[in-house]
């Protein structure tokens, strides 16, 4: 989460910059709700003693305003179409999702 974080507080400025509007808090789908709810929460626990300064960084653009965590449930994110092996039926589920379309096979 806090990588992208970094990269979504790059790509806000890069808007700003370029004069285009953006609309505060910039959202984040995440399907962990433990990893959602440490950065949302600002209280730590005993059994999250050990996290870096990487959590510090996602709590503190979420405090701050910046970011709003969304969960998004395991069936419905999308990047697994391309990061996950997938059932035939799942894969055609998040293909139609992201309107991905059939194409018949190029010749040679």
């Amino acid at each position: 989460m806090s990588a992208t974080t970094s990269e979504l507080e790059w790509i806000t400025h890069l808007l700003h910059n370029l004069h285009l509007p953006l609309h505060l808090p910039v959202l984040l789908h995440c399907d962990n709700r433990a990893a959602q709810h440490i950065a949302e929460n600002p209280i730590f626990h005993e059994r999250t003693k050990h996290l870096n300064i990487d959590c510090h960084y996602t709590r503190d653009k979420v405090l701050e305003g910046f970011l709003q965590t969304i969960h998004v449930s395991s069936q419905e994110q999308l990047a697994d179409l391309m990061t996950k092996p997938l059932s035939e039926h799942q894969h055609n589920y998040l293909s139609s999702r992201l309107g991905l379309l059939n194409s018949p096979p190029l010749s040679p």
